[in-house]
């Protein structure tokens, strides 16, 4: 992962600064969208004053991305001003934008300070890990190659849904080994990491395991809002709800909180969702 994250640059500009990178292998040969979403911001964040940090950012997934070429991303200066920068960055591949991104950074200066509770009552992710049940192996060699571990304190949903319908489920996360501690690193991980598992709120509010027969799940756009620094290789909880699903789309909202319930990023992401005709969508608890 961190291979992937380390871009490559000319040094050479006109009206846009030019990086290039590559991907993880995957087993479907696409692109993992949150990878993309970690390239943009480490190219995004190249282009700024070392005392200014992402704090928002909001980028569509335009087509899927092959995962055995390489990634060009281009980053557009669009305004430097006293307290705040605005950056639009995409990436291509074959002449065409499969991704597209502004993000804004901002001096970390004092203010105002509030937060979200962190959720009561959720097992840490020792107890979740000892209560998991066998998985599939094809989801199990997902699991143990990616980089990041990943822990449902609910129970997964790649074979079955276990427990009652619900569009909330909470999910640990964490880098497998120290990265060291660079925190443009760590922020931009934590972008890799928003993108995974926050769509299930939407399939576990219908009942519906990532093996349904002919389910077909996209992402079409996400956005996130970097509150305060955190260590993505120290366990942090995503929080995660679906308000809506409609039309052949689901909306999903997530926070990432600290062991020790800080609010560290806030993630919204609509994905469209194609369920088999005849499938059952049973009705949502409000547990």
């Amino acid at each position: 992962m961190l291979r992937v994250l380390d871009l490559a640059s000319s040094g050479a500009r006109t009206t846009e600064d030019i990086f290039t990178g590559v991907s993880h292998r995957m087993p479907k040969g696409r692109i993992f969208g949150g990878q993309v979403l970690a390239q943009a911001i480490i190219a995004a964040d190249r282009t700024t004053e070392d005392d200014r940090v992402p704090h928002s950012m909001h980028g569509y997934f335009l087509r899927p991305g092959d995962a055995a070429q390489g990634l060009t991303l281009s980053v557009d200066r669009i305004h430097d001003g006293r307290s705040f920068s605005t950056r639009r960055t995409q990436a291509f591949q074959n002449g065409v934008p499969i991704f597209s991104m502004i993000s804004s950074f901002e001096r970390d200066d004092p203010g105002l300070d509030h937060q979200s509770p962190m959720p009561t009552g959720v097992p840490s992710p020792e107890a979740a890990s000892a209560a998991l049940p066998d998985v599939h192996p094809l989801s199990h060699r997902l699991l143990a190659d990616s980089p990041i571990e990943i822990v449902h304190a609910d129970g997964a949903i790649y074979t079955s849904t276990s427990t009652a319908s619900a569009a909330t489920q909470n999910v640990w996360m964490r880098v497998r080994r120290p990265i060291g501690d660079d925190p443009a690193v760590h922020r931009a991980i934590l972008a890799y990491m928003s993108d995974l598992t926050i769509q299930e709120a939407v399939l576990r509010a219908h009942g519906i395991a990532w093996s349904l027969p002919g389910l077909t799940v996209a992402s079409l756009d996400h956005a996130m809002w970097w509150h305060r620094p955190a260590r993505v290789d120290q366990w942090l909880l995503y929080a995660q709800e679906s308000p809506s699903a409609r039309g052949g789309r689901g909306l999903a909202r997530g926070r990432l909180f600290t062991r020790e319930g800080e609010l560290v990023a806030t993630v919204a992401q609509e994905i469209m969702i194609r369920v088999p005709a005849g499938s059952v969508t049973p009705e949502v608890s409000d547990a």
